[in-house]
């Protein structure tokens, strides 16, 4: 008996089939990891497990009993938990208010506050997470937020937990404590779901696989009998190259550069301290760090969201020191932003609309005061076309698409006005191998035609593969310099750490 079984689990939004005929199967106490790309139908399925869809047609069974899950209140009762990539907290509120939100412990007519410290602090140590139940979750690191969102969860007592993409915004460390956190919860009885793109993680924690393609199951395999290669061959229905290839780079003129950049907050703290690095044509600059290093306040700087208190930022010989995104643009500047959502499209408007802003009030798309409503559709029509963005209506919004396809919008826009140098911040956050694939492909072509890159990753891998230079953030400052064919993990490691001399680890050993 599976504690989860669905047959011919079927979802269709109007023409559109999401999931046909699903037969999932997990076996109780396992971690089953489900892989597919963007738009297979991974997280349709969980949201029908969770009560979030309602099936068109077909069974779900838990524990081997036919069930009907109306809304997450339902799933909860039957034990089924869900930790969604958009994390559902109150910034505002404590870590032990956010985990009993909506089921506060009273005394009387009012809250019992110190018997929810204690409630809490018990439920902590009982999972073994290192947490502080008093800090508010404006103050927590995101791998923090994801321990609260999963400790919401086994707070009501649920036996299977559904993760959706848990790691897409983690840090690489974060990311190994999560995966130890899962293996202790398998070993405390509890039955885990993950949905992720990363096969090295589905390596590293899960007992079985189940591979979407395009709504339907493809194959369902024991973990141990498959490679990171055969997932993504089923994933992606053809061979997949997991590494980035290459030519060697031409290493042209300085095209971009920062110089003694620095920026300190109202409160006078330094985010960045005299940040100094050049960009040249044919090459890409990789920006590693540890998240919170400052990375997200350089991208800001050098993309106009943010000022710099002092330095300046040269391109093409020109002084462009905390010019606007819009200018920043017309310059011949591509910007791939580390928030999709909150910084490069708007979910409610349309595909086409999202594939012209920033760009709008260019002649490409007609005049200042007339648009050329052809060009827009003309132009959308092909981006979908070049950049392979699985739509199910192109007439559709942004907010419909899948996290990698909306990606693939912002690449589609930004790469297709021909610019001279892109800053792609966390280029593939949250995004399926094969898109993954093509993104690094469309950088690579950029580098080969003489342009220039600035990629910042949280993805050790992605800038080791991508980048051949790689400077290290560490406290605001970079900390060090490394040629990428010749450093290795352990180096860059280091050097995140803040550690410029190995022997100092030697001698602390």
């Amino acid at each position: 008996m599976y504690i989860i079984e669905t047959k011919n689990l079927t979802k269709k939004f109007g023409d559109f089939t999401a999931n046909n005929k699903i037969n999932l199967q997990v076996k109780e106490g396992e971690i089953h990891a489900i892989v597919g790309e963007n738009g297979a139908g991974k997280s349709t399925l969980m949201n029908m497990l969770y009560g979030l869809l309602q099936p068109t047609e077909g069974e779900i069974y838990i524990k081997g009993k036919h069930v009907s899950i109306n809304n997450p209140r339902d799933a909860i009762n039957l034990g089924i938990g869900m930790v969604h990539q958009h994390f559902k907290l109150v910034p505002t509120f404590t870590i032990f208010e956010n985990i009993l939100l909506g089921d506060e412990l009273t005394k009387g007519i009012r809250i019992n506050k110190k018997k929810e410290i204690k409630v809490v602090k018990e439920l902590i140590e009982k999972y073994g997470f290192n947490i502080n139940p008093k800090d508010k979750i404006q103050n927590v690191p995101i791998g923090t937020e994801q321990r609260v969102e999963i400790l919401k969860m086994l707070y009501r007592n649920v036996d299977i937990l559904i993760l959706d993409e848990p790691t897409a915004v983690l840090t690489p460390q974060e990311v190994d404590e999560l995966l130890i956190s899962l293996n202790e919860l398998r070993e405390a009885g509890k039955t885990i779901i993950i949905i992720t793109h990363k096969l090295g993680e589905v390596k590293r924690c899960s007992d079985s696989v189940t591979v979407i393609r395009k709504g339907e199951i493809v194959d369902r395999v024991e973990t141990k009998d498959v490679t990171e290669k055969d997932l993504a061959k089923l994933m992606v229905g053809r061979d997949v190259l997991l590494q980035v290839e290459k030519p060697e780079p031409k290493i042209g003129d300085e095209l971009f550069s920062v110089n003694n950049l620095s920026v300190t907050n109202k409160q006078k703290v330094r985010l960045l301290d005299n940040v100094n690095f050049a960009v040249k044509r044919g090459e890409i600059l990789g920006v590693a760090g540890v998240e919170g290093n400052g990375q997200s306040q350089l991208i800001k700087v050098l993309t106009g969201l943010m000022k710099c208190t002092n330095g300046k930022v040269t391109y093409k010989d020109k002084n462009i020191t905390n010019y606007p995104s819009e200018k920043i643009r017309k310059l011949g500047i591509g910007i791939i932003p580390e928030d999709r959502y909150k910084h490069g499209l708007c979910r409610n408007m349309k595909i086409s609309e999202n594939l012209m802003a920033g760009y709008h009030d260019t002649d490409k798309f007609g005049s200042t005061y007339h648009y050329n409503y052809k060009k827009i559709r003309d132009n959308r029509d092909e981006l979908i076309n070049d950049f392979d963005i699985r739509v199910g209506s192109a007439d559709g919004d942004v907010g419909q698409l899948s996290g990698g396809n909306a990606q693939k919008v912002i690449i589609a826009r930004e790469l297709s006005m021909n610019p001279d140098l892109v800053i792609a911040s966390q280029p593939t956050r949250g995004v399926d191998i094969g898109s993954i694939e093509f993104i690094h492909k469309q950088l690579i072509s950029l580098r080969n035609d003489n342009k220039a890159v600035l990629v910042v990753s949280s993805e050790l891998s992605e800038v080791m593969n991508l980048s051949d230079r790689i400077i290290v953030m560490y406290k605001g400052s970079i900390i060090g310099e490394v040629n990428a064919k010749e450093t290795t993990k352990e180096e860059l490691g280091y050097l995140m750490a803040g550690i410029t001399d190995k022997r100092e680890v030697e001698n602390d050993g």
